[in-house]
């Protein structure tokens, strides 16, 4: 007779198993990302709501992982805090600070008091936490040289101030060195003048100057929603520009989104609005698929696109290496021709590198995403993810709720991001009638 404890399975065994399937999943990202320059960019409301400790942990990580980091802190909440101590009423117009000299001292003193925190998160030490071993070290300084805002419709701005340069060099310079940099929201001019800044101008500056890989803003809001409060996980640019010129958005995020625009047109390939309020949610943007906020990334919008009949031949060679392996159904010209409207295709110079086809099938809400396929050339770049994302992109836009992808050869690259084994019967009935029985292919599907 088995005993109850013979039942019960080997809890051990199965968090170690998943501890180990989880570290590898993130090995191919820490690989991505090591010496790649990241500003991170978080405002005076999350150290008000005792997240900075555990932010600094998440930071700790990533530089230990080799990544140079880049922190921009904000201070809205500590500045208003020090006006009400000096009984000062705080001054807005056109969606700035309007900087007296109170108001200068009181950011002056909420910068200096945020910094001083900052030090000393980074600077713990105690065993069995994050920071253990970290030995990590910050400078900041004179980084910023501002300009002032000026006289805007008949209103002296003052103090307020936008970022003129960034040292880019001197920076580059700490980073190199292992050390994290640390830029306040305070800027100063030529002459010595003080100008008060926004933390995301300084952020979007820093990362444009930088040539940053990535922004990213850990922010009060969720990320960037669409009408109905659902997050959008991914926008191009030419998406979040349409977004941000809706007037759609809340103040703050639409601040945050339009720095991020402005630097995605600077050259900063990534810019990530993520919430403070979920522990660890830098560490799940970066290191899981989807992420947790919005991601909006840079792309030459010539190089991504849908396919013209021009494209025919360009898909013809791209896919015949993998029809005559057995990897993809073979397609005669006149099939490609026929169905060219499906298709999206990556280019560079002219040349085709990369493709994906969307067959839909709207009675059952689903679409088929076939002949997925990247030149050996530019494979490992992030070229096939950049095609399924529009992939599904096309089929939202069209109503879909999921797709699904026939494989014999590429599972284990699906199932990575976000498929799950289905079975012939969970195909639209028209498909099943075509579904090929020799070669078995598997079947996998994903919700959209």
């Amino acid at each position: 007779m088995n005993s109850q404890i013979d039942l019960v399975p080997d809890t051990e065994s199965f968090q170690q198993a998943q501890f180990v399937e989880w570290l590898r999943s993130v090995a191919p990202y820490i690989h991505a990302f090591r010496n790649k320059t990241f500003v991170v960019a978080f405002g005076g409301e999350l150290v008000q709501d005792g997240m900075l400790n555990l932010l600094v942990q998440d930071i700790a990580l990533l530089h230990a992982m080799g990544m140079q980091i880049v922190l921009v802190h904000g201070s809205r909440p500590q500045v208003e805090e020090q006006m009400r101590l000096r009984q000062v009423e705080s001054e807005f117009s056109h969606g700035m600070r309007i900087t007296d000299a109170s108001a200068l001292e009181s950011s002056k003193e909420a910068a200096g008091e945020v910094r001083l925190d900052i030090e000393a998160a980074i600077s713990q030490g105690l065993p069995n936490t994050p920071m253990a071993h970290a030995r990590m070290s910050m400078v900041s300084g004179n980084f910023v040289t501002a300009r002032p805002v000026g006289i805007l419709d008949g209103i002296d701005f003052q103090h307020t101030g936008v970022v003129r340069k960034i040292d880019a060099e001197s920076i580059r310079h700490s980073l190199s060195s292992r050390k994290i940099v640390l830029l306040s929201p305070l800027g100063f001019s030529p002459t010595g003048e003080a100008f008060n800044l926004s933390m995301e101008d300084v952020a979007s500056s820093a990362a444009i100057a930088l040539r940053a890989d990535k922004l990213i803003f850990i922010t009060e809001t969720p990320g960037i929603v669409d009408t109905s409060g659902e997050l959008l996980h991914e926008l191009s640019l030419d998406e979040a520009q349409r977004i941000h010129d809706s007037s759609s958005l809340e103040d703050d995020a639409g601040f945050y989104l339009k720095h991020a625009i402005r630097a995605a047109r600077g050259g900063v390939p990534r810019a990530h609005i993520i919430p403070f309020s979920l522990d660890g949610s830098i560490l799940l943007e970066l290191f899981s698929h989807d992420g947790v906020g919005t991601m909006i990334s840079y792309e030459n919008l010539e190089s991504l696109r849908e396919a013209t009949p021009d494209d025919v031949g360009g898909i013809l060679m791209l896919i015949e290496p993998l029809e005559m392996d057995g990897t993809l159904v073979r397609r005669d010209r006149h099939q490609i021709e026929r169905d060219i409207d499906h298709f999206s295709v990556i280019e560079h110079d002219g040349v085709l590198f990369g493709c994906a086809a969307l067959y839909p099938y709207p009675q059952e809400k689903l679409g088929e995403m076939a002949c997925l396929t990247v030149s050996p050339d530019a494979q490992g770049a992030g070229d096939g993810e950049r095609l399924l994302k529009r992939i599904e992109q096309r089929a939202r836009a069209r109503g879909l709720t999921r797709i699904f992808v026939l494989t014999t050869r590429t599972e284990h690259w699906f199932l990575k991001r976000g498929f799950v084994k289905a079975t012939v019967d969970d195909l639209p009935e028209d498909r099943r009638r075509l579904y090929n029985w020799q070669r078995k292919s598997l079947v996998l599907m994903k919700a959209l």
